[in-house]
């Protein structure tokens, strides 16, 4: 079983920025993929961003790509989302997830760390 908990949420102004961070316990998640979601009020979990293993290869949704970041340190067991240029409507639950065979299917989840960005 992996845990994951997400920290660094908050309330921003537009055009801030701020660093996600997703810690992992329980094994190491250095083979398995990572990624982000986020859930605004009223609507459904959506795709933020994915980074493989070996964070070689990243993935962004059309909404954030240029402004978001994804990296990861497996020495620390951690993943990380940058976000610049924060909008408004970037305002949700971000939730981290793993991805234990690397097929865009999600298999942890943490809890949630929620963000704020007022205009």
């Amino acid at each position: 079983q992996v845990q994951l908990v997400e920290s660094g949420g908050g309330l921003v102004q537009a055009g801030g920025s701020l660093r996600l961070s997703c810690t992992a316990s329980g094994r190491t998640i250095g083979s398995y993929a990572m990624g982000w979601f986020r859930q605004a009020p009223g609507k459904e979990r959506d795709f933020v961003a994915h980074i493989s293993w070996s964070g070689g290869r990243t993935y962004y949704a059309d909404s954030v790509q240029g402004r978001f970041t994804i990296s990861r340190d497996n020495a620390k067991n951690t993943v990380s989302l940058q976000m610049n240029s924060l909008k408004p409507e970037d305002t949700a639950v971000y939730y981290c997830a793993a991805d234990k065979n690397s097929v865009f299917k999600y298999d942890y989840w943490g809890q949630g760390t929620q963000v704020t960005v007022s205009s």
